[in-house]
């Protein structure tokens, strides 16, 4: 009788959470504003946790903090209603992860996917069968509870939006490789949870005037390379436009100009690491971002971010076994010995012509400034052919290693590491190695800052064999492992996201140990009689250097780099590159 009861008990506990839907309004602030109005963040919560509490496909949980004080949540979609495991879940379904919120101002995503979910289990739409959404619905919690009417200067709605900046004004869409807030750790915690195959970033933005509402934004499929570069760029995208528009909704590439017409032509926007796509890329993920044209009325920007994600779930159900199957041959698409492309640049001998909508603009009189102003006349709409440059080819590349060894010494590296899931082997005992090294040779360095940093650029190494005795704790890194783009992007100084041009290891470029000239003076005059070499070199240098010959410090200074005094910890980048396998 008493496991009857609880039987009972349990069937009214189910009946109660898919009927009780019935007494709730689900109708967004979207709605209600008649599209005037994004929901707070207060409220985008409550509705979906109103959702999980009325319908068994939603469930919403806290992972992970931000620099704002409130915890990341994650809402997930599962139509399958079998497991709650991403592992057990990735077996049969495709994962779909939706970012919100990055820039809380461009929130037309936060209120389309409240929506999309809504109507998703209330059967206004196809569900899919085998499609597992994830949705962060609000990822810059801190820009979105700094509310205001006015930053959004250009943009068109809605009355009242989140900042750009983060709780500590940092933009969360240059942090993705970095990790200086709470925000990207806790991002990289739940995509290493969620493994997406597909990864949707929602955006506003900011840029020329068009008659499109929708443009969008995939990952540079050059970059992201294999094939699995080749089916987004042949296939995916290809199919996104075409369902679109049978849908009444045109679409372009992303408009990649500043203060000019596009009709002259304009190229892709390159995803680095440090952004959301250019992120998930190192994963193998399909990545693209959402841009809605912010001129256009709120109500169409956010019904077009809905009817985009609708597309994109389309077909992902269609191609769910195509894509795993390109995910799967593109992790051994890299291994040891292949060159791995770091740097890129437009292809100027591949481009696509588009069918471009645009607007006439011309160049005027500016009745404020006297100068030159870009001016746009919408009663003069045209379609006309532009030239994309959506091809890149590589400028620069490495060889992939066996291993990268790292002292424990760098544990905000090392941290970084265990926080993306890298396999790391610490040494149990004192080990001697022949590896090569990197020494830093040249680099640049910006005069602004950017983004908490002073980041470094055009970085040139100088590279040798030498034997290194490692500490027992230090770690040795194998590339043969799904981080293996992670690894490289992050540990090759020269790579533009590096950890190194972010200035993770900027010890190394200021010297410790120095001279009093009087007293090196006399040892350096020692140094050259017993070193005949060094000697030529230096009588050839200052012959033929005439700033060096007029410089006495400049002239110490060479000579004691040229001399067992000169400390080794200098330039010396203290990550080091096995090429062969550990006997």
């Amino acid at each position: 009788m008493k496991k009857l009861i609880i039987l009972l008990l349990l069937l009214a506990s189910c009946t109660e959470k898919s009927n009780n839907s019935e007494n709730i309004d689900f109708t967004t602030t979207f709605e209600k504003s008649n599209g005037t109005e994004t929901a707070t963040y207060q409220e985008t919560i409550q509705f979906y946790t109103d959702l999980a509490n009325n319908y068994r496909e939603i469930s919403i949980r806290e992972i992970g903090e931000t620099d704002s004080g409130e915890p990341l949540h994650i809402v997930i979609y599962n139509p399958t209603e079998v497991h709650k495991d991403f592992n057990l879940l990735r077996d049969k379904n495709r994962i779909m992860l939706i970012n919100n919120g990055i820039h809380p101002g461009e929130s037309d995503g936060i209120d389309a996917t409240m929506m999309l979910y809504r109507d998703l289990v209330q059967g206004k739409i196809e569900a899919p069968k085998h499609t597992i959404l994830v949705t962060i619905p609000i990822y810059n919690i801190g820009g979105s509870l700094n509310r205001n009417s006015g930053t959004r200067t250009n943009q068109n709605g809605p009355k009242e939006y989140g900042f750009r900046g983060n709780a500590r004004n940092y933009d969360l869409n240059r942090d993705f490789i970095k990790c200086d807030t709470k925000n990207a750790r806790t991002f990289a915690e739940i995509y290493h949870l969620v493994q997406p195959d597909v990864f949707i970033d929602n955006h506003v933005s900011n840029g020329a005037d068009y008659q499109y509402t929708l443009t969008h934004l995939f990952t540079q499929h050059n970059k992201l390379g294999g094939n699995m570069g080749a089916y987004l760029h042949l296939e995916m995208m290809p199919k996104l436009e075409q369902k679109l528009a049978q849908k009444d909704w045109d679409i372009t590439p992303y408009v990649n100009v500043f203060n000019r017409t596009p009709e002259s032509g304009f190229s892709q926007f390159l995803d680095s690491p440090r952004y959301s796509t250019g992120y998930t890329t190192l994963f193998n993920t399909l990545g693209m971002m959402v841009e809605t044209h912010m001129l256009k009325p709120y109500k169409q920007r956010v019904e077009g971010t809905y009817e985009l994600m609708k597309s994109m779930i389309e077909i992902t159900e269609e191609d769910a076994e195509k894509i795993a199957e390109l995910r799967k041959t593109q992790q051994i698409k890299w291994k040891q010995g292949d060159n791995y492309p770091v740097a890129w640049t437009v292809d100027t001998t591949k481009s696509t012509t588009l069918e471009f909508k645009g607007y006439e603009g011309e160049m005027i009189p500016s009745e404020l400034t006297g100068a030159q102003r870009l001016k746009y006349d919408r009663s003069k709409p045209f379609t006309k052919e532009v030239n994309y440059q959506n091809f890149f080819v590589a400028t620069d590349s490495v060889t992939i290693p066996k291993a990268y060894v790292i002292p424990q010494g760098w544990y905000n590296v090392i941290d970084l590491l265990k926080l993306n899931m890298v396999e790391l082997n610490p040494f149990e005992r004192d080990t001697t190695l022949t590896v090569e090294s990197y020494r830093i040779d040249d680099y640049k360095t910006r005069t602004s800052p950017y983004e908490g940093h002073y980041p470094h650029y055009n970085v040139k190494v100088k590279t040798s064999k030498e034997s290194i005795t490692f500490r027992q704790g230090d770690y040795l890194v194998k590339t043969d492992q799904k981080a293996i783009r992670y690894l490289i992007e992050t540990l090759e100084p020269t790579a533009p996201d590096s950890f190194f041009n972010w200035n993770f290891f900027d010890t190394i470029l200021q010297q410790k140990e120095g001279f009093s000239p009087y007293v090196w003076e006399d040892r350096a005059k020692q140094v050259l009689r017993e070193n005949p070499r060094l000697q030529i070199e230096y009588n050839v240098k200052i012959s033929y250097d005439e700033e060096f010959a007029n410089n006495w410090f400049a002239q110490l200074d060479w000579l004691h780099k040229k001399s067992k005094h000169y400390e080794k910890a200098h330039l010396q980048y203290p990550v080091y590159r096995l090429k062969q396998e550990l006997k």
